[in-house]
């Protein structure tokens, strides 16, 4: 997943974006509300973690823009503000969960995984791909029920193509989940993880569709049982 965390307390932010990353998620960070409104008009997100008190642009003031400009994208609302009007309003205005401060990182991260199954309509955390098994909880990626180890990168990208099995993903598209921001990406990289994919499990497994992107054809259980 690529997580914006829209928060201005630097050490939390840095904590969070810390956990992010090592769930594999690819986690980015603006600590004002322009900056949030901003980047979910330029770029594609599987989340937003939203602080309401922030400088320059309310929290309320980005959910609101949000929606209006039909941005869909899952906002979980992170905040000290305890009242119950304040819930109220955030998830009325389109916010999709809220978890006050202090909160248990865990549950934290479990809302998240829950908020991204949701937007994709699927209700079990696994991704299944003929022989291919992905736990996103567990960071677990097995075939044939052997597990293959992955670097991170790999993962996100196994990870991204499953999720969206059938789907022609843009190269454009696929960068954004396996990048953030800070990453110092070469020309080639994403083939390069292309390859080391196809290598670790079969060939076929990912297609290049020239000019456009990659995918995973749906039905690759002939393909595995080849």
């Amino acid at each position: 997943m690529r997580i914006l965390i829209v928060e201005d307390d630097l050490l939390l932010g840095e904590g969070l974006v810390a956990a992010m990353r090592r769930q594999s998620w690819t986690a980015d960070w603006v600590q004002d509300g322009v900056a949030a409104l901003a980047a979910v008009k330029s770029e594609s997100f599987d989340a937003v973690l939203l602080d309401l008190g922030l400088p320059r642009m309310d929290g309320m003031a980005v959910i609101a823009a949000m929606r209006q400009a039909q941005i869909q994208t899952p906002v979980l609302v992170l905040t000290a503000r305890d009242q119950s009007q304040d819930r109220v309003r955030g998830l009325d205005l389109g916010a999709d969960d809220y978890l006050s401060k202090p909160f248990d990182l865990n549950e934290l991260l479990a809302r998240l995984r829950a908020l991204h199954r949701r937007a994709q309509g699927r209700t079990q955390s696994q991704l299944i791909c003929g022989d291919i098994r992905l736990d996103p909880t567990a960071m677990l990626v097995t075939w044939r029920g052997k597990v293959v180890d992955l670097p991170r990168r790999e993962f996100v990208l196994l990870r991204c193509l499953m999720e969206n099995v059938g789907r022609v993903l843009t190269r454009e598209a696929v960068m954004q989940r396996v990048y953030g921001w800070e990453d110092e990406v070469e020309s080639n990289a994403l083939e390069v993880h292309v390859h080391h994919l196809r290598r670790k499990f079969y060939p076929e497994l990912i297609r290049t569709v020239r000019g456009v992107g990659y995918l995973i054809e749906a039905r690759t259980d002939e393909a595995t049982a080849r």
